[in-house]
């Protein structure tokens, strides 16, 4: 099959998608002519390195997308690397945690802290990977602009009702009243655009704006809001004075550097604008191993810049690249201007990037000290749990397991993942039972443990240091034969009964208890309570949905739209139960007939 899609393999440029027999995304790339970059992968006398022949075996389908030029393949190739996060590309750390300050696209911005970016019009200035630095740039924004602090929405309509009334930063002069129309649109924008500019790092312009303002309002003896303005470019010239000077360059300028060791890299941006650094940018990928130096720069830099708006007019890089022309013109396209891609050689400008890349080693080795560090300090919970149990390696990863039914009736199971001896609960999975409905505990414990680590087998992903299963003996066998079948060996678990907190270990006929107080004990319950927790909350959910199912929605005349206004009306199913046809007249527009019908339906 493969043979066949290759032979028809167009010689556009675009983008290619390599996936495995699971159908899940290996390797994104882009080419100039799809052809020959594809179909190079698989001739095996070509092949650069052992990473690629081992992307290579595991290819089982390939997908492509033409482009009308490279810059076009560049972008799409950015946005699904980020999308699919693949494993054989360079992937850089979610940059999720890390904070934006975004300016709002309304008539009159907000600004402020945001952790997401909506494609909406805003504009966004990060990620700032040092929240002091943002703290520190919003604080003096807000000492300089009177910047709006409400959030509401500032229409031509609301303002000209006067919706929204004054607050107290109004009167002490933080903002001038644009809720009121007491600021035009205009002025406001330009405000706005000085912020931008702030962020920017254009901090010159704005004093010496500045001061032509403060010295018209002294001429017009405007004294007291000249001194008003006097104070605003202190701030701003104390603020500008805490930035390190690096060049008598003014030009807006990144300075990009990455250090690299095994399978890690970490990149480090230097933003200068007017000659000072205002700001620094680390990131992190942990997928390098084998890479190129070059290729792990252009990685980064097309991930980095797809998201940001701050892009400066020159970018300093440690060493070549092979698509500096299309990057340059992508970027150029994306400004409305000159981007240019350096690579220093010599004098001033190459100790910039040497200083960048010092940085870059030592936040690079810094990582490594800190995981260093963190497996170090195994919580002491978790080797107490090793020693009582006689587990052969710290249980660092457990994962419980649940059933919860009443009488057979909406089964369900839960599964929870303490990591670390914490609640992990974006791993927590929950299970519709479907093999049995009657009630019959090992043979749905037999079900979603076969489920779960089938699974966790075909996706070729760890299993757990420990399972623990809610019960005793008979849940513990059930789990155990479901093991051996999957070919599940050495694998470490036990079952815990909640009557006498009587812990079950495969090999042994009685039952193993552990002192009351014992810190393993308590951290088992903990984690056995929250499994019951949450499979109870699933239970009870699947529970209400047939319930309010079977009450309503199989009384003919009742739709979706006339249950949902009952409900609202009545408040419950309970008490629909108890009205008579004319009492749900009165209070819906339900026609006579359909209430005469629900009200035999509750006699019945």
């Amino acid at each position: 099959m493969l043979n066949k899609k290759l032979s028809n393999i167009p010689k556009n440029p675009g983008v290619y998608i390599f996936s495995d027999k699971f159908n899940k995304i290996l390797y994104v790339g882009k080419a100039k002519v799809l052809r020959n970059r594809i179909k190079s992968y698989f001739q095996k006398s070509i092949i650069p390195d052992p990473r690629i022949q081992i992307m290579v075996n595991k290819i089982a389908d390939f997908e492509f997308i033409i482009t009308d030029s490279d810059i076009e393949a560049l972008i799409l190739e950015a946005n699904l690397i980020k999308k699919h996060k693949p494993r054989y590309n360079i992937n850089l750390k979610d940059d999720k945690s890390y904070p934006y300050i975004r300016i709002t696209a309304e008539d009159f911005p907000q600004v402020f802290t945001t952790r997401k970016r909506i494609r909406d019009g805003s504009i966004y200035f990060g990620p700032y990977t040092n929240v002091g630095d943002m703290r520190n740039a919003l604080n003096t924004i807000k000492k300089i602009f009177t910047i709006r602090s409400c959030k509401y929405d500032l229409t031509p309509e609301v303002i000209e009702k006067k919706k929204v009334s004054l607050c107290l930063d109004y009167f002490i002069k933080k903002c001038k009243g644009p809720c009121q129309g007491l600021q035009y649109k205009n002025d406001y924008g330009l405000m706005i655009n000085n912020v931008k500019k702030f962020l920017r790092g254009n901090t010159s312009e704005i004093i010496k704006d500045l001061q032509t303002e403060m010295h018209e309002k002294s001429a017009n003896q405007d004294f007291e809001e000249a001194a008003f303005i006097r104070n605003k470019i202190e701030v701003l010239e104390k603020y500008s004075n805490t930035q390190k000077v690096v060049t008598n360059d003014f030009s807006a300028r990144d300075i990009v550097a990455v250090a690299s060791e095994d399978d890690d890299a970490c990149a480090v941006i230097f933003k200068i604008r007017e000659g000072k650094i205002i700001g620094r940018v680390h990131l992190y990928s942990k997928s390098v191993l084998l890479k190129k130096q070059d290729e792990i720069i252009e990685a980064f830099i097309k991930q980095y810049y797809n998201n940001s708006d701050e892009i400066p007019s020159e970018i300093f890089l440690q060493s070549e690249i092979e698509e500096k022309h299309i990057i340059e013109n992508w970027l150029s396209q994306r400004i409305d201007g000159m981007v240019k891609i350096v690579v220093p050689k010599q004098g001033e400008k190459k100790k910039q990037i040497d200083m960048c890349l010092k940085n870059a080693r030592y936040l690079l080795e810094e990582l490594k000290l800190q995981r260093i560090k963190s497996k170090e300090q195994t919580p002491y919970v978790l080797k107490s749990l090793q020693r009582d149990l006689n587990l052969k390696k710290t249980p660092k990863r457990i994962e419980c397991f649940d059933i919860s039914n009443i009488q057979g009736t909406d089964p369900v199971a839960s599964m929870v993942c303490f990591i670390n001896g914490k609640p992990k609960k974006s791993e927590y999975r929950k299970f519709k039972i479907q093999s049995k409905q009657s009630p019959d505990d090992f043979a749905m414990m037999r079900e979603v443990v076969k489920r779960r680590y089938s699974r966790l087998i075909n996706e070729n992903k760890t299993l757990p240091d420990l399972i623990v299963v809610d019960g005793g003996k008979g849940q513990l066998s059930s789990a155990l034969s479901v093991l051996v079948k999957l070919k599940i060996t050495d694998q470490e678990i036990i079952g815990l009964a909640k009557r006498l907190e009587e812990i079950f270990i495969p090999g042994f006929s009685d039952a193993q208890m552990l002192p009351k107080t014992s810190s393993s004990l308590k951290l088992l319950q903990q984690i056995r309570d929250e499994a019951h927790r949450f499979a109870i909350t699933f239970h009870r959910q699947r529970r209400s949905k047939r319930t309010l199912h079977s009450s309503l929605d199989n009384i003919p005349g009742i739709g979706p739209n006339r249950r949902d206004q009952l409900l609202k009306i009545f408040g419950s199913v309970k008490n629909i139960k108890s009205l008579s046809p004319l009492q749900i007249i009165e209070k819906t527009n339900i026609p006579k007939d359909v209430a005469f019908k629900i009200h035999e339906y509750f006699k019945k």
